[in-house]
C-alpha cells in the first residue's frame, strides 16, 4: 500500500493558519469522501473487506495524517478541540484496523505454514509431511477467523453509534473551519519549522537508540537467546521463566522499533505540511510496517501454541512458525539498518531547506 501525500502546494507567503488549514481541509475532504464507501462495505459480512480497498486505505491515511498534524502542531490549535479530535481519530483508527489486520495476519501465517509444509520434490519445506502441520493450520485458521468475526461484530456495533456520527460531523466542520489559535494562525509559515524540526529530532533520537549492533546481521538469533539473561547475577543461573515472561521480553525488544515507526510517521506528515519531501521515509515506513506485521503474527502463533490439549506435534509446528516470524522481524530490522544511513543526511538540518 502506497502512503503517498495528498496535499496541494501552498504559496510561500502563506501564514501558519493558511498552511495548516489548507492541509487539514484536504485531509478532511479525503476522509469524508472515503467514509461512506469504507463503512458501508465494512458492514456487509465478516471477512469481506471494502470492495474498494482504496477507500479504506484513503480513510485510514487521512485519519493518520490529521492525528499526526494535531499532535505535532498542537500549539496552533484550540487545546480541548485538538485533544478530543485526536482521541476520536485514534478510536476510529483502531476500530477500522482490527478486522483487516486479522485478515492480513491469516494470509501471512497460513502462507508461511504452507511454504514450510510444501511437499514439492524440488522445494520441500522443513515441515513437509509433518503430522502436526494440518492440525496447526486448522487451529490458526479457526482462531483467526473467530478473532476477525468478533472484530467485525464490534465494528458493526460502532458503525451505528452516535460516536462515529459525531466524528463525521467534526470532520465536516474541519473541512471548512479549522479552530486555530488566533495569534499563532497569523504568524509566517516559518513558525511551523521549529515543530517540524522537533518531530525530525525525535525520529533521529529514536534511531540513535535502536539496537544497531543486533540489526547489523540479517539474523539476530544470538541476541534473541540473551533477551532475558540481563538481570541474572554474574556467573549465576537465571531464574526460571514463564511464557508470560517470554512474551514480555519480546514485547520489550520490539518496543523501540514500534516507537520509531510512530515517530517516523509524524515526521513524514510534518514535512508534508511544510512542503518537504522526506525522501526515503515512505520506504522506511514500509520496512517497519513489515516488522510490526511479523511481530504481531508471532504473538498470534504463541497464543495459539498455548491452546489446551493440542498435540505435541501441533505445538512443534506452531513453534517453527513462530520462529519463522521472529526471523522476519530480524530481517526487517536488518533492512531498516541498511536503509537508515542513507536517509539520515536528509533529515539533519532540513529546516533550512524547507519552503518558508
Amino acid at each position: 500500500m502506497t502512503d503517498a501525500p495528498t496535499t496541494a502546494p501552498v504559496a510561500r507567503a502563506a501564514t501558519t493558519g493558511e498552511v495548516l488549514a489548507g492541509y487539514l481541509t484536504v485531509q478532511a475532504g479525503a476522509f469524508l469522501r472515503a467514509l461512506p464507501q469504507a463503512v458501508g462495505e465494512a458492514g456487509s459480512r465478516p471477512g469481506a473487506l471494502p470492495a474498494s480497498a482504496r477507500a479504506a486505505d484513503d480513510l485510514l491515511r487521512a485519519v493518520r495524517r490529521v492525528g499526526g498534524v494535531l499532535h505535532t502542531f498542537a500549539a496552533a490549535f484550540d487545546p480541548q478541540w485538538a485533544q478530543e479530535s485526536r482521541t476520536e481519530l485514534r478510536w476510529l483508527l483502531n476500530l477500522l484496523g482490527q478486522e483487516p489486520g486479522y485478515q492480513r495476519r491469516a494470509v501471512r501465517l497460513l502462507g508461511a505454514l504452507d511454504s514450510l509444509a510444501d511437499t514439492s520434490p524440488d522445494a520441500a519445506g522443513m515441515l513437509a509431511g509433518h503430522a502436526g502441520a494440518p492440525k496447526a493450520r486448522a487451529l490458526l485458521e479457526r482462531q483467526l477467523t473467530l478473532a476477525r468475526t468478533r472484530a467485525h461484530t464490534a465494528l458493526l456495533q460502532e458503525l451505528r453509534s452516535a460516536r462515529l456520527h459525531a466524528l463525521a460531523d467534526r470532520m465536516t466542520l474541519l473541512a471548512g473551519d479549522v479552530p486555530l489559535v488566533a495569534p499563532t494562525a497569523a504568524e509566517p509559515v516559518a513558525a511551523l519549522l521549529p515543530q517540524t524540526a522537533a518531530a525530525l529530532g525525535a525520529l533521529l533520537g529514536a534511531g540513535e537508540r535502536l539496537p544497531w549492533q543486533r540489526a547489523a546481521q540479517a539474523y539476530g538469533g544470538a541476541g534473541l537467546h540473551r533477551l532475558v539473561a540481563a538481570d541474572a547475577e554474574p556467573g549465576g543461573v537465571p531464574a526460571s521463566r514463564t511464557p508470560a515472561d517470554a512474551d514480555a521480553a519480546l514485547a520489550a525488544d520490539d518496543a523501540p522499533w514500534l516507537r520509531a515507526r510512530i515517530l517516523l510517521k509524524r515526521a513524514r506528515y510534518a514535512l508534508e505540511v511544510c512542503g518537504g519531501t522526506g525522501e526515503g521515509l515512505a520506504e522506511l515506513d514500509g520496512v517497519l510496517a513489515r516488522h510490526q506485521e511479523a511481530s504481531d503474527a508471532a504473538v498470534t502463533v504463541a497464543t495459539a501454541a498455548r491452546t489446551p490439549r493440542i498435540t505435541p506435534a501441533t505445538a512443534y509446528v506452531l513453534g517453527v512458525v513462530h520462529a519463522d516470524q521472529r526471523l522476519e522481524v530480524e530481517s526487517a530490522r536488518y533492512a531498516f539498518g541498511r536503509q537508515w544511513p542513507g536517509v539520515v543526511p536528509g533529515l539533519v538540518g532540513p529546516v533550512a531547506a524547507l519552503p518558508g
